[in-house]
């Protein structure tokens, strides 16, 4: 088997290398808010189809058919110039690829385009405080009134929804079909009368979560994505992609070369860390599952380019980049040693504290977005086809 990229393929590396060695001052990552300099570089990353480079023209992206090969060297040499590739957020990784499959065509020219270009910003509106693993058994409630519906109720752990300009949200708009029956998901902005955003402080001392409030919130019925009654099922195919994004392989192996590149620089007496045998061993364990994790996803994108299911490697991957991304970072403070309890800020601090806010915030990810227990629910009942987890009897 010969694995070599051919001449073409080769001749595209040297494209993208060029490219980043000509903007290499330019490199900029994203925040919940984009700063003006990181929507010009991600303008730039659609322009030359290194983002949303499948999307097609019409609804703002760079239009490239897909290709398993080229999406491999954009992530490689990204990565290895450490460079970021764009924008990763709820509206770009989840609710684009969502409209995509489902949405109407006026929905896809109206969203999709300022969504890439970071000039909307979107939130997630799912949990709420008796529906988060039973996301079906949500209560926030659409009543009809005329051509709109009006919202009430509350969710929770929505990440971004004190920055957000939008929100797509699951509400109940069918109060006597069964709970995944009577589900619409409608998109409405955060600015509409009757909304209330409180922030939610988590262990790394930022408020990355909020709660949010519905008081007759009026909204449109033509906000609906997938048809009314359909938000189960548009719902999932949001949470599919939501998966993805937290279990990227490229985000992984790029925070890999980072703890590499610390422990390179770290010494204890003297000696690189790098060169003690058992911290190697420990960053060579993380290396080969960071390598499978890659190669996995390789799988779904050819899966995806092929319009096959992606099956049990699609299943693994958040629970899999979850878990391995916070491993990552647990081996970075152990590096720092008594470095590795320092926060906020101070002298000594090294990456700005990003390795101690990268443990403690990853750590939530475990839970967030579907907890590892529910995740292993899933791949061994959908993947491995083992008996359902049983349900308790009514009371």
């Amino acid at each position: 088997m010969d694995l070599r990229f051919t001449p073409e393929m080769e001749g595209f590396r040297d494209e993208v290398r060029s490219f980043l060695t000509k903007h290499r001052d330019r490199y900029i990552g994203d925040a919940a808010r984009p700063r003006e300099a990181a929507l010009e570089w991600q303008r730039l990353l659609i322009e030359h189809g290194y983002a949303a480079r499948t999307i097609p023209k019409a609804y703002g992206g760079y239009g490239a058919a897909p290709d398993v090969l080229k999406s491999r060297i954009i992530a490689e040499e990204f990565t290895r110039a450490g460079a970021p590739r764009g924008f990763a957020n709820q509206g770009i990784s989840m609710l684009v690829p969502t409209l995509l499959e489902v949405g109407s065509e006026e929905q896809k020219t109206r969203w999709i385009g300022p969504t890439l270009r970071g000039e909307v910003v979107w939130c997630q509106g799912y949990s709420e405080p008796g529906a988060g693993s039973d996301l079906a058994s949500l209560q926030t409630k659409a009543v009809e009134d005329g051509d709109d519906f009006v919202i009430s109720g509350s969710k929770i752990w929505t990440s971004t929804a004190a920055q957000a300009d939008m929100i797509f949200c699951l509400v109940r708009t069918e109060p006597d079909a069964p709970k995944h029956d009577g589900i619409s998901y409608i998109l409405f902005p955060m600015t509409t009368p009757g909304i209330e955003v409180r922030p939610l402080k988590t262990m790394t001392g930022s408020a990355e979560f909020n709660e949010v409030f519905f008081t007759d919130v009026r909204v449109p019925k033509s906000a609906v994505v997938g048809g009314r009654g359909r938000g189960w099922f548009v719902a999932n195919a949001t949470l599919k992609h939501e998966r993805g994004m937290l279990g990227d392989p490229n985000a992984t192996e790029a925070r890999l070369h980072a703890l590499i590149e610390l422990m390179k620089t770290e010494c204890v007496d003297g000696r690189r860390l790098i060169d003690d045998p058992v911290f190697c061993d420990r960053v060579m364990q993380l290396q080969a599952r960071v390598l499978t994790m890659k190669f996995n996803g390789l799988r779904n994108v050819t899966a995806s380019v092929n319009g096959e299911s992606s099956g049990m490697a699609g299943l693994v991957v958040k629970l899999q980049g979850c878990e391995l991304n916070h491993q990552i970072a647990a081996l970075a403070i152990d590096a720092l040693g008594e470095l590795g309890v320092l926060y906020e800020d101070g002298p000594h601090l090294r990456a700005k504290g990003s390795w101690q806010w990268n443990y403690m915030f990853d750590l939530g990810l475990i839970i967030g977005g579907g907890t590892a227990q529910i995740q292993k629910n899933i791949i061994a009942e959908r993947g491995l086809g083992m008996p359902r987890e049983p349900k308790l009897a009514s009371a």
